[in-house]
């Protein structure tokens, strides 16, 4: 396993594998062996890469930003709360932070044309579609945040062409090494988070601001993606825990969703 000289805020190492079974299994694996909170395992590809509910994650190598980070905590309650949708805000910051010069260069300029979106609760979007995927799983004091990037791909298989997008689509002439430069914004993103007092006390505020959907009429499933229990109504925003709200078509007061998923694709 090789250690790239990468920037990580959280003072723990970046561990690279060309082939994985899949970064989570790395990362358990490091946890085991007394790595520390912040580690980071990424790969060119993995043979059994998979999102939320067991979906499987199918990404040529070198084409897509794969990783997991370890983070430790004394306890249960020491967990940042909504930790995966704050990460998805850390994601979104991280690529509007990529910008291209006229040479392909990459610059430290935002991006600010780019909408850069959080789809309630582990999906990264651009212009409605998905640019990134997190999964987020606890194992005793141990968490671990997988992270998917769509990054280098120029197009995708036709059922996934509307659904899908890539860096690379919306910020072409990126240099080949800008994957790894993602990855060094991403963790510093991260970092500021869920480990700064600032960030910690305003995280709704800030997921608000990008949350896909806020405002409009959706139809969201209840509790397991494949679940017939249909609800559409007004997305009115996150609880206190990120939980999402809806206010069903046909009631007055706000519903809070802590399972399920906003159906968006036709």
């Amino acid at each position: 396993m090789k250690v790239l000289n990468l920037r990580n805020p959280f003072g723990a190492k970046v561990y690279h594998e060309e082939t994985v079974s899949s970064t989570f299994d790395i990362a358990r694996h490091l946890a085991d062996k007394n790595e520390g909170h912040g580690t980071v395992i990424t790969a060119d590809f993995q043979e059994a890469g998979r999102g939320r509910l067991n979906r499987s994650w199918i990404a040529k190598r070198s084409e897509s930003l794969l990783f997991t980070i370890l983070l430790r905590y004394e306890n249960y309650a020491s967990v940042p709360e909504a930790l995966t949708l704050r990460t998805g805000l850390a994601v979104s910051l991280a690529i509007e932070e990529l910008s291209t010069s006229p040479r392909g260069e990459v610059s430290s300029a935002p991006l600010m044309s780019l909408p850069v979106k959080i789809k309630w609760p582990n999906d990264v979007m651009i212009n409605s579609r998905k640019a990134a995927g997190i999964l987020t799983e606890a194992d005793g004091k141990n968490v671990y945040i997988g992270v998917g990037v769509n990054f280098a791909q120029s197009d995708f298989p036709e059922e996934h062409r509307s659904k899908a997008v890539s860096i690379a689509q919306v910020l072409p002439g990126l240099p080949e090494d800008a994957r790894f430069l993602l990855l060094e914004n991403i963790l510093d993103r991260l970092y500021c988070e869920i480990e700064t007092q600032s960030a910690s006390l305003h995280w709704r505020d800030r997921v608000l601001k990008r949350l896909y959907k806020n405002g409009e009429i959706v139809t969201f499933a209840d509790g397991a993606a494949d679940s017939v229990s249909l609800i559409t109504g007004v997305l009115s925003g996150l609880g206190p825990g990120g939980e999402l709200l809806i206010i069903p078509d046909g009631e007055k007061t706000e519903r809070a969703f802590v399972t399920g998923e906003l159906r968006v694709y036709k």
